[in-house]
């Protein structure tokens, strides 16, 4: 009994021992590698990092970070791409990642340890740029789950190679074309998160030119025309005509993209508006009625959207795409209707007063007599002057107007024949029916 006691007793003390001499190795390693990388000898840093890794990968959080260090400079210093050495470092490197990634809850109480989602970005850029031979299917997969997981946290390389990995699918599968659609909307919306969070102007600056190049990928695509996506979504707005998701994301995209002229986007809105009528909806049924030419049914689903919308900004640009078709269609009287809305939904709106002057410009005569009749100019002028008084935005196309207009008005002898000078105030008649002042 006291044999097997004491044999116990020195086992364990050998146990404790090993453990306590494995420590110290590790320690030391960690402090060679991480002194070597420091200095950028990645040489002398190579085999005591691997060490540390294969027996204490939880010891220090940056033994990883050194050894993405050392294994890119490694693969950056090799030519063949092919050659055992490449891929053997390079197949390091992607576990280097993903060890970090395993191994990222131990470390999550210290500040600045990046996340799971952060780290498969990181891995997914790395693999772009070292792999012998890219997959673009795993590199995607890989953002995708990062960008989903980080959203406007993301950091600027996932959000460029994001999309150019869509990209790169689209050009080997025309069948991505919806998704990749969709890809844009989503990078673009997180860019611009990302740009509003951020306060260091350099950074802002960065992120506005990552935005940038985004947009340029989505433009020259092929995608971003009203025909494509005429193509894409009119067969499957066909096809999901009760899906209330489907019909609300493909009305948003030909919206975004300016297509409302489109049969597409005047399907999915009366589809929508059948399921539930919402703004949207009630403003592509406008649209649908307006391109038909049925003014009066237009003009009622316009004022439904109008009803349905709560926010005042979106109320104030419906009522001035609805004056400007009506003002289009030569109804004159029903676009000042929608002017005057838009203005009472968002006082400062310049570009209404602007688009009321030229209703008021496209329609001066409401009198036999010829001076009186260019009278009508001098309240373009109020309404060209007004804008420019309440969107200081706009002064520059409200100056350029006036410059225009001005030349229209009556000469003072003209009017002087009819006992008018400056300083009077004349009525504007007809449907006008405005008073202005003589100058």
């Amino acid at each position: 009994m006291k044999i097997k006691t004491l044999v116990a007793v020195l086992l364990l003390s050998g146990g404790v021992t090993s453990a306590f001499a494995q420590t110290e190795d590790c320690n030391k390693n960690s402090s060679i590698s991480h002194e070597a990388v420091r200095a950028g000898n990645f040489k002398d840093a190579y085999l005591p990092w691997k060490e540390v890794l294969k027996n204490c990968p939880t010891l220090k959080f940056y033994t990883f970070n050194d050894g993405i260090k050392i294994l890119t400079a490694f693969l950056g210093d090799i030519k063949d791409r092919n050659s055992a050495d490449y891929k053997k470092y390079f197949d390091e490197l992607m576990e280097v990642y993903d060890l970090r990634m395993q191994y990222t809850p131990n470390f999550q109480h210290l500040k600045g340890t990046p996340s799971v989602g952060d780290t498969k970005g990181s891995k997914a850029i790395s693999y772009i740029a070292y792999a012998p031979n890219i997959d673009v299917n795993l590199a995607y997969t890989w953002l995708k789950e990062s960008l989903e997981s980080e959203k406007e946290g993301s950091k600027s390389p996932i959000l460029h190679y994001f999309l150019d990995m869509s990209l790169n699918k689209l050009k080997a599968d025309p069948n991505h074309k919806e998704q990749f659609i969709q890809d844009y909307l989503t990078d673009s919306e997180y860019a611009d998160a990302a740009i509003a969070a951020e306060n260091d102007p350099a950074k802002k600056k960065a992120l506005q030119q990552v935005k940038d190049n985004i947009v340029a990928m989505f433009i020259n695509s092929g995608t971003a025309d009203c025909e494509s996506l005429q193509g894409i979504y009119g067969p499957k707005i066909e096809a999901n005509q009760s899906d209330s998701t489907y019909l609300k994301k493909a009305i948003s995209i030909l919206k975004m993209m300016k297509c409302t002229e489109s049969e597409a986007y005047f399907q999915a809105s009366y589809y929508m508006y059948k399921i539930n009528p919402t703004a949207d909806a009630a403003t592509g049924c406008g649209y649908m009625s307006y391109k038909k030419g049925d003014f009066d049914t237009a003009v009622k689903y316009f004022d439904e959207a109008l009803n349905l919308e709560s926010d005042p900004e979106k109320k104030a640009q419906l009522a001035y795409v609805v004056a400007a078709s009506l003002f289009n269609a030569k109804k004159l009287s029903q676009a000042r209707s929608y002017l005057q809305k838009a203005i009472s939904f968002k006082e400062n709106y310049g570009d209404a007063y602007i688009l009321l002057a030229q209703l008021y410009a496209s329609s001066p005569n409401w009198n036999d007599e010829p001076a009186l009749n260019k009278c009508t100019y001098f309240v373009v002028i109020d309404k060209l002057q007004r804008a420019k008084a309440v969107d200081p935005t706009v002064a520059d196309k409200a100056n350029e107007l006036i410059s225009t207009y001005a030349r229209y008005t009556p000469k003072a002898e003209d009017l002087f024949m009819l006992g008018i000078k400056a300083g009077d105030r004349v009525t504007v008649g007809g449907w006008i029916g405005e008073s202005t002042t003589v100058r």
